[in-house]
C-alpha cells in the first residue's frame, strides 16, 4: 500500500515537472534563448499547423470528402457543413481550383453506379456554385465504383466509398 502511493506520487511529481516546461513558454526551448517565435506569430490555422490558404490548410482544416446516404445524390445537413466550409474557402482563396470526384458503392449495375457517383459530384459542384464560386474554377466527373476505400460487406464500412472528394487544383496549373 506504502510503496503504490509512492508510485503514484512519483508519477503525479513527475507529470507536474513535464507540464510545468509547457506553460507560458513562448519558444524559448530549456536554454531560456528565444527563438523569436510566438503563439501570436504563428498562422491563424485553428490550431492546427498549416498555412493558410495551402492545400495542406484545405485538408486539414476544411475537409475534402462529402459522405452520401445510399442511393442518394442528395445533400444532407452534415454533407452541406462540408461543402459550406469548402465554399468559404475557396471564396477566400480564388486562385485555387476544385476537382470534384465523385463514387458510388452502392447496388445496381455499373452503368447505374457511374451515373450516381457523377450526380453526387454534380451535387456538391452545383451546390459550390450556388455559394457564389466561379464554375469556371470547378470540375466534376463521377467514377463509379472505382477507387473504394474498402471493398467490404460491413455497411459503415461500404458507406466510406459513397462519397465525393474535392480535390485542389495548383493555381496556374491547367
Amino acid at each position: 500500500m506504502n510503496r503504490a502511493v509512492s508510485l503514484a506520487s512519483a508519477v503525479a511529481l513527475g507529470l507536474a515537472v513535464a507540464l510545468s516546461g509547457c506553460s507560458g513558454s513562448s519558444g524559448g526551448g530549456s536554454s531560456g534563448r528565444s527563438t523569436g517565435v510566438t503563439q501570436a506569430s504563428l498562422p491563424d490555422t485553428g490550431g492546427i499547423g498549416a498555412e493558410p490558404g495551402t492545400e495542406q490548410d484545405f485538408m486539414l482544416n476544411v475537409g475534402r470528402r462529402t459522405f452520401f446516404k445510399q442511393g442518394s445524390a442528395a445533400l444532407d445537413e452534415t454533407a452541406r457543413v462540408t461543402v459550406d466550409k469548402q465554399a468559404e474557402w475557396l471564396a477566400r482563396y480564388p486562385q485555387w481550383k476544385a476537382k470534384i470526384q465523385g463514387f458510388a458503392d452502392d447496388s445496381g449495375s455499373e452503368a447505374a453506379q457511374l451515373k450516381l457517383s457523377q450526380q453526387r459530384a454534380d451535387a456538391v459542384k452545383n451546390y459550390l456554385v450556388a455559394q457564389g464560386i466561379s464554375q469556371d474554377r470547378i470540375w466534376a466527373k463521377g467514377y463509379g465504383r472505382d477507387r473504394l476505400v474498402g471493398d467490404c460487406a460491413d455497411l459503415e464500412c461500404k458507406a466510406q466509398n459513397r462519397r465525393v472528394v474535392t480535390n485542389l487544383q495548383e493555381p496556374g496549373a491547367d
